[in-house]
């Protein structure tokens, strides 16, 4: 018998959240007579998700110790021999006698505690897109290269999306090829409910007709070439509307600022944390969904588009061309003329739609939460 733990350490919003929810499924999913699984988590808004599970479920929360020894970043191996006598924290880990941990959160638990761990490094953005300071200002590399450089020593497994991601993790931090795995990104289940109906314009505020881009406000995100390329539109199609949902960051109020300078208030709508069933319709309704982030390897987004029968187009960088293949348009981000044309494509030609939906459900079936976790129990094997 195999003895695993998941430790759920994401807030609702953001991929984050949904690569736990996705990894919570898969560990669900291992065989009962041969794994044992113990759920912790670190804050309340997971209980409605572990309400109905068949396994242990503890909340494990970070105390004023362990807080305080990372602020202050006092030599990490120390913290590994000693933390176990001083801090609540970690002495509850190591009670519950698992054989490895998984951390699907990038988080420092993931190396920070004397047991064996399965983490997960999802982009190494802030050494290829310095540009954008929510990733590579000074202070932000700084933190993320002593992050990544102690997650990929002392954790047993590191998680990646892509066999580019594999290969920036080793071109940047040298750790034995073995210790990486790849397990590329899937679209969380709850978004497979299709008898979910809600009103739409009567809750939101949204037209019947509407391209979609669900992404919190950073900078890499890349909103404000969507909102440039719908200024260039408007005169050719005057009903073009926009729905953005996500979390409001550090783009957020110069992309409303964009918009009024523009005039085009009317034509696009905001939306913030957006429940999960709503999520889901948001997607079945669009008329496409169109990412032009600068950042990869891939993205959750376009797999949820494929999940949900919503025609999408993404950025070609990095490994989002092998990830959706030939069932997304693809477009240069830093190409005005490029997203002009890919968003009056989508909203104009009705047999394009039609293609990428069917090309996007075909697409869904070669990579689902079955083949996930699959290899995750593969993976789980190996390191054990």
């Amino acid at each position: 018998m195999t003895n695993v733990g998941i430790y759920l350490d994401a807030t609702p919003g953001g991929g984050t959240y949904q690569y736990n929810l996705v990894m919570l499924e898969a560990c669900r999913s291992l065989p009962q007579d041969s794994f044992d699984l113990l759920v912790a988590y670190s804050n309340s808004s997971w209980e409605s998700k572990l309400s109905d599970i068949e396994v242990p479920a503890r909340i494990i929360q970070r105390t004023i110790a362990s807080r305080i020894w990372f602020q202050m970043r006092y030599p990490h191996s120390l913290w590994i021999r000693v933390g176990k006598y001083l801090d609540r924290f970690v002495k509850e880990f190591i009670s519950y006698q698992r054989d490895i941990w998984i951390f699907p959160s990038q988080d420092i638990w993931s190396y920070s505690l004397p047991l064996n761990s399965l983490s997960t490094i999802h982009d190494l953005m802030h050494r290829y897109e310095r540009g954008f300071t929510e990733a590579g200002s000074n202070y932000e590399y700084r933190m993320r290269e002593r992050h990544y450089s102690l997650m990929c020593k002392y954790s047993k497994g590191v998680l990646v999306d892509s066999e580019l991601g594999k290969q920036q993790v080793l071109e940047s931090y040298h750790p034995s090829a073995e210790k990486i795995h790849v397990l590329p990104f899937v679209a969380p289940r709850y978004l497979e409910k299709k008898d979910y109906q809600i009103d739409l314009a009567k809750i939101y505020g949204i037209p019947q007709k509407f391209l979609f881009y669900p992404a919190q406000f950073w900078e890499h995100k890349n909103h404000k070439s969507l909102v440039k390329a719908v200024d260039q539109l408007k005169n050719r199609i005057p009903d073009i509307h926009f729905v953005f949902a996500g979390a409001p960051k550090n783009a957020y109020q110069s992309i409303k600022d964009l918009i009024h300078t523009y005039n085009l208030d009317s034509d696009f709508t905001f939306l913030d944390y957006v429940p999960d069933d709503h999520m889901a319709v948001l997607y079945r309704s669009a008329r496409g969904m169109i990412m032009p982030t600068f950042f990869g390897p891939t993205n959750i987004p376009p797999l949820e588009a494929f999940a949900t029968g919503c025609p999408s187009a993404v950025s070609n960088i990095y490994a989002m061309p092998i990830q959706v293949d030939d069932a997304a348009l693809l477009f240069d981000p830093h190409s005005i003329p490029e997203i002009v044309n890919v968003i009056e494509r989508m909203w104009t030609d009705d047999q394009l739609i039609q293609q990428l939906k069917l090309k996007g459900q075909k697409r869904d079936q070669l990579w689902n939460q079955a083949k996930f976790n699959v290899r995750l129990k593969e993976i789980i094997e190996i390191i054990v």
